[in-house]
């Protein structure tokens, strides 16, 4: 497993942390995504042979109001 930290912009609130937590563990190959709102990222533990970052920038940004770094 990877565990690495990607800064994510346009968070507010904890519904917009709850959105992106949510979409990213939907993805497969994901065991944890935890939001900070405070530091505008998302810690991210995964399996690098199931899901790549791209995937997870992906998720995120499809949700339109978020904007992910890798």
């Amino acid at each position: 497993m990877t565990k690495n930290t990607f800064t994510v912009s346009g968070m507010k609130c904890v519904n917009c942390k709850a959105n992106v937590e949510r979409a990213i563990k939907a993805l497969p190959g994901v065991a944890e995504a935890v939001v900070s709102l405070e530091d505008a990222c998302v810690a991210v533990e995964y399996d690098e042979a199931q899901v790549t970052a791209q995937d997870m920038k992906d998720a995120v940004e499809d949700l339109g109001r978020f904007e992910m770094t890798i």
